[in-house]
């Protein structure tokens, strides 16, 4: 009995250390598969974070080349946009863009940057060749690419929205406020446009926004240290030399550029879209007006000459395509048309020369104001080198044709029964008063003052409808 009852608790006491054990197994074992789970881990996130480091090698596809030498409008902007279809379909490994130009349209450059913004496929936009410059519009694109490179001697700025004057930012009022609301709102639409550009592609904001309120521009190696652009290539070959191994972030995946060795093709500009983005020029267009109204006044002074009417009507038609592609003023266009109409009726009204410096005037007032559209282009015509030259050329026209009409109108009829007058004829018939005379190659009754015998010489001294007087000579 006693026996039994020590071997009880002894029992109870060897289960009570199993159980122990047993926890203490499990216990090692959850700790151990802790461990590797946390080294496996650890190992894949490294793995990762290599793969992450290392990018996307882009070492297959052409490279794709366009150029954009010119003002950016919506024929260049349809040109590129579809350039980076193609690239993007062909998987160029970069699409580079060659850009020279003054600026253009507020509405094409968006369009362009938000196809930049996009892209699949890397943009390398590189000012060139020396001496191009990405000015206005071109600073938008440039610092869109997601590498920015300028040749030696290339400029980027002057982003500023253009007014009458061509200055850059907006002049204050006598409050302090601006006194152009509507330039104004179209510079702190465009600040903000630029300042968007720049935070994404990591380039100086400051000096962005400086561009365009302040209208400052730097040359290739200023805007490095700026960090507007990433760096200065001298021409294609030594681009791809420094693009070969960059990385670049597209889509927010760093991606590295491997273009050793690979094939370049060039997308050229159709046909049509080239004839419009030729057209899209202020000076041209206002050009091409005034040489179809010039046309087809000499037309309708000089009818059946048909070439300066059909010169004319082509110019016309070229001008009118012109206008609409680029935003232009009405009032502007109405005081040029004006203008054009006062120094013509300068010609038929002697006022002195009055009309046509009137005319004069509002010809170059509307000139300079038909395209003065600061919230939608930076584009306007030429004061001195087109409107000056134009003007000039219109009033020394109209010079031209006045004397003209004044020498005609100086010299002695040379058509009709009234040039007769002074003419000398040969009698046909015996004049007493009444006979027949042979006068230019004609018979004519006539009337003499004193007797006049057969087959003498007579003159012409005056025209009564279809009765000559005359004299014996």
């Amino acid at each position: 009995m006693r026996s039994r009852a020590i071997r009880g608790p002894e029992r109870s006491l060897r289960r009570a250390r199993t159980r122990g054990r047993e926890r203490s197994r499990r216990r090692a074992s959850l700790r151990a598969w802790a461990c590797l789970a946390m080294f496996v881990s650890a190992l894949g996130l490294g793995f990762s974070g290599a793969v992450q480091g290392e990018g996307v090698v882009r070492d297959t596809g052409p490279i794709t080349i366009v150029r954009i030498d010119g003002s950016i409008n919506p024929a260049s902007s349809d040109y590129l946009q579809k350039a980076i279809r193609d690239a993007e379909a062909k998987g160029s490994r970069i699409l580079l863009l060659e850009l020279d130009t003054p600026g253009g349209l507020v509405t094409s450059t968006q369009d362009i940057i938000q196809a930049m913004l996009r892209s699949t496929v890397p943009i390398v936009v590189f000012v060139s060749p020396q001496g191009a410059w990405a000015g206005s519009a071109g600073t938008f694109i440039t610092m869109a690419g997601h590498v920015a490179v300028m040749a030696p001697g290339s400029t980027i700025g002057a982003a500023a929205p253009v007014g009458v004057g061509g200055g850059g930012a907006t002049p204050p009022g006598e409050d302090g406020k601006p006194a152009d609301t509507s330039a104004q709102k179209a510079e702190n639409m465009l600040t903000a446009f630029i300042q968007s550009i720049a935070e994404e592609r990591g380039r100086n904001v400051e000096w962005a926004q400086k561009a365009v309120r302040e209208s400052v521009a730097v040359t290739a190696d200023q805007a490095v240290e700026l960090g507007v652009i990433d760096f200065v290539a001298n021409d294609r070959a030594d681009l791809f030399a420094k693009l070969e191994g960059r990385e670049v972030k597209v889509g927010g995946e760093m991606q590295t550029l491997a273009l050793q060795g690979a094939p370049s093709e060039t997308i050229e500009m159709e046909l049509l879209t080239r004839i419009l983005d030729v057209l899209a020029s202020p000076d041209l267009a206002v050009l091409l007006g005034m040489a179809g109204l010039l046309g087809l006044y000499i037309e309708m002074n000089n009818p059946g000459l048909i070439v300066p009417g059909v010169v004319g009507a082509i110019c016309l038609v070229l001008a009118m395509i012109a206008f609409q592609i680029l935003p232009f003023s009405w009032t502007g266009l109405l005081l040029m048309g004006i203008g054009v109409a006062l120094m013509v009726s300068e010609l038929f009204f002697s006022a002195f020369g009055l009309l046509a410096l009137a005319g004069l005037g509002l010809f170059l007032l509307g000139g300079s104001t038909i395209f003065d559209r600061p919230e939608v282009s930076d584009l306007n015509v030429s004061f001195w080198p087109v409107l000056v030259p134009a003007a000039i050329g219109m009033s020394a026209f109209g010079a031209l044709v006045a004397v003209a009409v004044g020498r005609t109108l100086g010299r002695p009829q040379e058509a009709g029964v009234s040039e007769l007058v002074g003419m000398r004829g040969v009698a046909k018939t015996a004049l007493d008063p009444s006979g027949t005379v042979f006068v230019r190659g004609e018979f004519w009754n006539a009337r003499a003052e004193g007797p006049v015998d057969e087959d003498a010489a007579v003159e012409v001294i005056e025209v009564d409808g279809l009765l000559l007087h005359v004299r014996a000579v």
